[in-house]
């Protein structure tokens, strides 16, 4: 008897579509008495032992869907955006097609039918996907107002060549602009003009967005006061100084938030040297972390307030606040 041949390696580390099957020189019917093989769903299978991975099923559901593309909590993911602790570690599959196209109809895959610009989809990691920019519009319908700011200072913060391999950010404010502006009816639209107001260019985390948000609604309190700056130089005019994530220059006030890679010892140090900076030029420097992201800064506000009561307004930077304490 003869000795089946082994399965070529493009069949056995991933799933397949069948057009791949074929090109590799198997027919839909050999596929279905090889043991090791598994169907998904039309046109789609995988190997028996295979470990899920994401990139990898949406990679061969794009391959699938002529047309169509991946996106929302799934190309949020792959682009590596930021999302809430219970979106973090989705497995969900969504995939995208035109109004043109039939919708969706693929066991356990998540179908939308939407209307985009073609600027609003590419093809990277060998799929079909929405823009990060596209993807936070879509994820408007179902994040709350917080965590969609959050995703939208990522995408435009200013990044650091040295540590990123990129000088340009994702996008801007005025490109997510128009992006909305063509999408006057998208369920979510709402909520994404209101988080556009809130973004700002300078947070470098999520949670430092958080603390701003907090922050700002401090500042809406007290008409007299100011938005906190954000990558505030103790040295204005010098790139090198230390700088601090975000505070009030004319209150000499710096804060930082140091999140869980701030506790390695080189970072430590250098987060030290840093706030002793700030603190020998005369500033107050308040330093929060993740058991204040849990209760919502709430404490930190506090602590906030009674800075800012207890601080001294340096004159010649003054502006925007108000001085009859």
């Amino acid at each position: 008897m003869q000795k089946p041949s082994p399965l070529p390696t493009l069949l056995t580390s991933a799933p397949f579509t069948l057009k791949e099957a074929r090109a590799a020189g198997l027919e839909q019917r050999q596929l279905r008495k090889e043991a090791t093989i598994e169907g998904v769903s039309q046109g789609i299978y995988r190997p028996a032992d295979w470990d899920f991975n994401l990139a990898a099923a949406a990679r061969s559901l794009s391959a699938a869907s002529p047309g169509a593309w991946i996106s929302h909590v799934t190309a949020a993911r792959l682009h590596g955006l930021w999302l809430p602790p219970w979106l973090a570690d989705s497995n969900e599959l969504h995939l995208s097609k035109p109004r043109s196209l039939p919708s969706v109809r693929r066991r356990g895959i998540i179908g939308h039918t939407l209307v985009l610009d073609k600027s609003e989809i590419e093809f990277t990691q060998g799929m079909w996907m929405s823009t990060r920019s596209r993807t936070w519009l879509d994820l408007a319908r179902q994040l709350p107002l917080k965590d969609l700011v959050c995703i939208g200072d990522q995408l435009i913060r200013v990044p650091r060549p040295e540590f990123e391999g990129r000088s340009v950010p994702f996008a801007s404010i005025p490109e997510l602009r128009t992006m909305v502006s063509r999408h006057k009816n998208l369920q979510g639209v709402v909520r994404a003009r209101e988080a556009l107001n809130l973004l700002r260019v300078g947070a470098d985390s999520a949670p430092e967005s958080m603390l701003r948000l907090a922050m700002l609604r401090l500042a809406m309190l007290d008409a007299g006061l100011a938005e906190p700056e954000l990558q505030i130089r103790l040295r204005d005019d010098d790139p090198f100084s230390p700088s601090a994530d975000l505070g009030f220059r004319a209150r000499r006030l710096a804060i930082q938030y140091d999140g869980g890679h701030h506790l390695e010892e080189e970072q430590y140090f250098s987060d030290r040297r840093r706030d002793k900076a700030f603190a020998a030029a005369g500033w107050t420097v308040l330093i929060f972390g993740k058991e204040d992201l849990a209760d919502g800064f709430a404490k930190a506000i506090s602590k906030i307030k009674k800075a800012l009561r207890n601080s001294w307004i340096d004159p010649a930077v003054a502006s925007g606040f108000r001085d009859d304490r």
